[in-house]
């Protein structure tokens, strides 16, 4: 059968094919965001023509759209609902937006980190803790990942420890939805370590404020092996598990430790592993720090080729946690969803390569791209409680997940087209008849602007 040949006309029609930007306005219409930012006084700017709040809005509503360049603004200048959905009272230029976020430095930041973790406490579904045998814990995930912005010359891009020339950010991750509590951008060459105790307490507080009843547990990678770390969370009365960094320290002597006072749990022809628990005097602590251990004794490689020495492999893990060492090392393997969060920002946001030649611009860009984050996550998890919820609304081809991927919530809900019409004063959205998402949009739209409970 041949494809039929369509013909074409221009209506007068009010049509969108982003109908999602009207979740992103509900949610931040629940935030102190306008007022505050509105109420803020910039030395580069102090009496501005288009406020503070429309050049922030306009800049999240780009990024929740996947667009992280200053340009992107202009067909949107002449689109009414861009403007009504998000609620912003005049739409900047694309030089205006750059300008006005040039002169912003770090004048914004804390009202948008308290901002976002205030409505992630009050909007988000559930903030998912990782259960174990004593309890139940908020992870609260710390990971530098470097941004790739190569062949540019862009203020504090230098060389990363992944060999690529960009910058180094960090970000801290509250539950296993992967809401952001914190970033931070850095220069590619900045050691992941340094500064990291001061964002640790930060983050700490932000994740208290998003999950104010719960235990948190602070995991990090070896990069951040510090004893100033321990003595934050120990400060901040939080669990930590971190991967111990082996430095100079000979893998025959935790061999021996490990046949001496460990536990064999993997016995085979090619390999043999055990684990065990040891402690260690650390200064600034009155008593040892507890150290678990997993130790792999090799004697054929993993491509089946026979060793004549026996390979070992040692991984050591601080933690406060008096757990079995299978569970701390199973718990310490969950801190590797922070990559698919990290892929979530730079791809399916398209954050990686920044916008502005300017560091402090661009270190504006990701804190708003923060922001965006969260209130894409929240559109996801809502989604998912909708379909979760009643098994005859979600399709039978999608099954029961537990995180929607940033991707699948901007194809999903916020790129989905719709007809806009205006009548008694009046704004209304209308989707089409064989819509799949119409009514998990409108279900979804209509909790977001529920008035926040104390």
């Amino acid at each position: 059968m041949e494809p039929i040949v369509f013909e074409f006309t221009y209506g007068d029609e009010h049509l969108s094919s982003h109908s999602g930007l009207a979740l992103i306005g509900a949610l931040l219409s629940k935030t102190g965001l306008k007022k505050r930012l509105s109420a803020t006084v910039l030395r580069g700017c102090k009496n501005p023509v288009i406020s503070h709040h429309d050049i922030v809005y306009s800049m999240t509503g780009l990024l929740c759209l996947g667009k992280s360049y200053f340009d992107a603004i202009e067909p949107f200048r002449s689109v009414p609902f861009f403007v009504k959905s998000l609620g912003i009272e005049q739409c900047p230029s694309s030089v205006t937006l750059r300008q006005r976020l040039d002169v912003v430095k770090s004048d914004f930041d804390l009202i948008i980190k308290e901002e976002s973790a205030n409505l992630i406490r009050h909007k988000a579904p559930r903030i998912t803790p990782v259960s174990t045998g004593v309890g139940d814990y908020v992870p609260l995930d710390i990971d530098v990942s470097p941004f790739d912005n190569s062949k540019t010359k862009k203020e504090g891009v230098s060389r990363t420890y992944k060999g690529v020339y960009g910058y180094a950010p960090i970000f801290a991750y509250v539950g296993r939805e992967g809401y952001l509590a914190n970033t931070e951008l850095r220069e590619g060459k900045q050691h992941c370590q340094k500064g990291t105790p001061e964002f640790l307490k930060e983050s700490i507080v932000y994740s208290k404020k998003v999950a104010p009843d719960k235990e948190i547990l602070a995991r990090m990678d070896s990069g951040n092996d510090s004893v100033e770390n321990q003595a934050v969370c120990h400060e901040e009365n939080v669990e930590w598990l971190i991967k111990r960094n082996l430095r100079r320290e000979d893998p025959e002597t935790w061999l021996k430790l490990a046949k001496d006072t460990g536990e064999k749990v993997s016995l085979g022809k090619d390999k043999t592993v055990w684990h065990g628990e040891t402690f260690r005097t650390v200064k600034d602590f009155k008593e040892p720090l507890r150290i678990i251990f997993a130790v792999t004794e090799r004697t054929v490689t993993k491509k089946g080729q026979s060793l004549l020495i026996p390979e070992i492999e040692v991984e050591t893990y601080w933690t406060s946690l008096p757990l079995s060492p299978k569970e701390i090392i199973e718990l310490y393997h969950g801190h590797a969803e922070c990559e698919q969060f990290h892929s979530e920002l730079k791809t399916d946001m398209d954050l990686e390569r920044l916008p502005s030649e300017y560091f402090a611009t661009n270190a504006v860009v990701l804190l708003l791209g923060m922001l965006a984050y969260n209130l894409l996550r929240l559109c996801g998890q809502e989604s998912l409680r909708e379909d979760n919820g009643n098994i005859t609304r979600r399709p039978s081809y999608r099954r029961k997940a537990g995180r929607r991927r940033l991707r699948t919530v901007m194809q999903d809900l916020i790129y989905m087209a719709c007809r806009i019409t205006r009548h008694a004063r009046k704004w209304r959205i209308s989707f089409g008849q064989y819509n799949p998402w119409k009514r998990v949009w409108l279900n979804i739209y209509t909790r977001f602007r529920e008035p926040i409970t104390a």
